[in-house]
């Protein structure tokens, strides 16, 4: 890494040289070094790469040496950006318009921010590793410059050839801001012990420093990554002033993450985590929430004893049954599965292509596509409303349902999508979600069976009790959707493969129940979820 910085600094001090007095020797003599850079970038991913695979590799060290791999590939990205300028540079006729007094500003800027990082990787230094970051708003400065410049003397002259070629070389150099901030990205990441996003950073800093502790006393520990790309981690301090949840992503994600928050601890106070803390950033947020002890449900359906599980289900049973009955208001709820479905069919087939795409048949019987299918079984599920509405989870998979065997109490996280509701909803996502666990171990299955079956038992008496007969019917499509849609999270073949016919054969069954008779509707669900 040190030789890389050395030689990349070398290659610019040769570019700026260029653009301070433009010569194709000198031009040529930077081009002519592209197999330097590249050698040297392929030794530190080389290292990396073995150092990654030694056994009894500690966290930390993992994290420095993917990051460092990281910022070696984007030293030899300014390597070659470095080359495209010089390239569209000679392009250009008349020399003067590639402009003295602005790139070679670009280039020192790009300079001084390669010097800081070998002493930002060794300190652990992060004010260096932001100052690195900050490059890239310096460098789109000067480009803006240019660029209105030159698009304003492109509408007066007709001789726009060596024009734009100042400008493609102007926008290669604003590019190695982009590199330089991914550099700082890396830098930071080693530090803070987590993947973590430039702007996000200073997120994480701000609402930190709100807490009784040092930020210098803090430990992060990785938990999740989102898959709308924010994380969650763990926050610790050493003297045990703060035990918290850092939890980052988009904007609107975050916020209605702490409205659903809001929202359960004015309807049914103690389910939610508190809220310590919440900061906004451009179009990122945070928050700091209150640490929940105990294990989330798939935790303990896949590791706990018969006991553990059967405690943990009586006491969600008993939790929902309450929730349910405590917010039930008069007002019908349009569920909209077909809908849901629909609109993530296109998500499913980027996954699975072949995944229910025409009509097909098998021998003289007709088989209409898994579309056609979902249109139909629309316009049953739209004369069919739940009598009533409940206010629910809104994104009730296993891992977002947590249990503290201590104090034998059910809570709640990521609530962004809670509202009033369907509790089919809810129903229906919690079963697929136990069977589309991608464990094949029999023992294990069975369990899931079992725990899917005593919900499914619980949650059909509930619906006796309050006088609901089309449960059955509306669950049906329910359980349609997500088998369908939460194949586009797995990538086992036939594991997909079982959860769709799943989907399939529930809309079959859904459609093939005449029109008012909907209260007759019975599931087979120990068949549906066993394999």
């Amino acid at each position: 890494m040190h030789f890389l910085c050395a030689e990349l600094d070398g290659q610019l001090a040769g570019l700026q040289s260029y653009f301070e007095a433009p010569a194709t020797g000198v031009a040529q003599k930077v081009i002519l070094r592209a197999g330097y850079s590249d050698n040297l970038r392929a030794r530190v991913h080389n290292a990396s790469q073995r150092g990654l695979s030694a056994r009894k590799l500690g966290q930390s060290q993992r994290m420095l040496l993917q990051n460092m791999d990281m910022v070696g590939r984007n030293l030899d990205m300014i390597s070659r950006l470095a080359r495209r300028s010089l390239i569209h540079a000679e392009d250009v006729q008349r020399k003067e318009m590639l402009r003295p007094e602005v790139y070679p500003k670009a280039i020192k800027s790009v300079r001084r921010s390669i010097a800081d990082i070998l002493p930002a990787i060794e300190a652990s230094e992060s004010k260096l590793a932001v100052a690195i970051g900050q490059s890239k708003g310096r460098l789109d400065d000067l480009y803006d410059q240019v660029f209105r410049t030159y698009t304003r003397d492109m509408r007066k002259s007709k001789q726009t050839e060596d024009l734009a070629n100042s400008l493609l070389a102007a926008n290669e150099l604003r590019r190695m801001g982009d590199a330089l901030q991914s550099i700082s990205e890396g830098i930071l990441s080693v530090n803070i012990g987590q993947s973590v996003q430039f702007e996000r950073y200073f997120t994480l800093r701000s609402i930190l420093s709100r807490t009784d502790a040092n930020n210098d006393d803090l430990e992060l520990e990785p938990l999740a990554e989102t898959r709308s790309g924010g994380a969650i981690s763990s926050v610790k301090s050493r003297n045990e002033s703060v035990d918290a949840v850092f939890k980052d992503g988009a904007l609107q994600k975050v916020r209605e993450e702490r409205a659903g928050v809001k929202s359960w601890h004015s309807i049914y106070p103690g389910l939610a985590p508190k809220i310590l803390s919440y900061e906004k950033r451009g179009q990122s947020a945070a928050l700091l929430i209150e640490h929940l002890p105990g294990r989330t449900f798939e935790h303990i359906l896949l590791n706990e004893s018969d006991l553990h599980v059967s405690e943990a289900q009586r006491a969600l049973t008993k939790t929902l049954r309450d929730i349910w009955k405590r917010t039930r208001t008069d007002e019908p709820a349009d569920m909209g599965s077909m809908v849901q479905l629909a609109r993530r069919m296109k998500d499913v087939r980027r996954v699975h292509p072949d995944f229910g795409a025409g009509a097909s048949q098998l021998g003289e019987v007709d088989l209409p596509s898994f579309d056609t299918l979902v249109a139909r079984a629309n316009k049953r599920e739209r004369a069919l409303k739940a009598p009533f509405s409940v206010h629910i989870h809104g994104d009730f998979n296993l891992d977002n349902v947590i249990y503290d065997p201590v104090e034998k109490k059910i809570r709640f996280i990521d609530l962004h999508r809670s509202r009033y509701m369907d509790y089919v909803q809810d129903v229906s996502v919690f079963m697929v979600s136990n069977y589309r666990l991608q464990i094949q171990d029999g023992p294990i299955r069975s369990r899931i069976a079992g725990v899917v079956c005593d919900f499914h038992g619980m949650v059909a008496k509930f619906a006796r009790s309050q006088k609901d007969r089309t449960f059955e019917y509306r669950l049906a499509l329910g359980l349609a959707r997500s088998f369908a849609t939460s194949t586009r999270f797995i990538f086992d073949r036939a594991h997909a493969r079982r959860m769709f016919l799943r989907s399939r054969f529930l809309l079959e069954q859904a459609l093939s129940c005449p029109p008012g008779k909907e209260e007759r509707f019975k599931l087979p669900i120990r068949e549906l979820f066993s394999d």
